[in-house]
């Protein structure tokens, strides 16, 4: 059972760390958290806040460190449940934050460079705050539901398995956002788009999952 296996003193001190992030966000940027909050199924937030997207973001700071940590315990748990039970260590959990957090950057880093070399800077910039967008809200749904798996439910391969889909659902409707505002640019170059999705949107998750398999 997860709760034989993992500590919850270390679990609760991460989640009461992630309820300060999104406190601070939302005593900070009061009026963009009400709106980010709506970003699902609802363009306003995008449409104001990308005009005046920063390189360096406060609220997305907050929000993304949020996320990290989240998608790391979430990642411990399903881990322990769905593959092999762990007994849980703090120096492993900060190399899973660390590696969550330097994939989400590098990818980002990597799509500028990118947006550089064939000059589509303001597309790719429009993209990534969008994406980032919806990955921030996956972070922010996944605080509850960690809470929830930690000192409420029993955690099983099913719940797992609704929870991942219920994240890779928010991000799909975040990609279909984008598809949807460049839809006569990327039906003109499909065969990029593809490539695109298939280089740098599925495969370092592929990559991801091929390393943890094996460590």
């Amino acid at each position: 059972m997860l709760r034989e296996i993992v500590s919850n003193e270390w679990f609760t001190i991460f989640i009461v760390f992630g309820l300060v992030l999104i406190t601070m966000s939302k005593f900070l940027f009061a009026k963009r958290f009400e709106d980010f909050l709506q970003v699902i199924g609802n363009s306003k937030y995008l449409k104001i806040y990308e005009r005046d997207q920063k390189f360096i973001d406060g609220f997305d700071t907050l929000l993304f460190l949020n996320l990290v940590f989240g998608a790391a315990t979430f990642s411990y748990i399903a881990y322990s449940t769905v593959i092999s039970p762990i007994k849980f260590e703090i120096i492993t959990f900060l190399k899973v934050v660390f590696g969550v957090a330097a994939l989400i950057l590098m990818k980002v880093l990597f799509e500028r460079l990118i947006a550089s070399l064939f000059e589509i800077d303001r597309i790719i910039d429009s993209y990534l705050f969008q994406k980032t967008s919806y990955l921030n809200f996956s972070g922010f749904i996944l605080l509850p539901i960690n809470v929830l798996l930690i000192f409420t439910l029993e955690p099983s391969k099913t719940i797992i398995y609704i929870v991942l889909a219920v994240l890779l659902l928010i991000n799909l409707i975040g990609l279909f956002t984008s598809f949807k505002n460049y839809q006569k640019l990327i039906i003109n170059n499909l065969f990029y788009f593809i490539l695109y999705l298939c280089a740098l949107e599925i495969g370092p998750y592929l990559i991801l999952y091929k390393l943890i398999i094996e460590y």
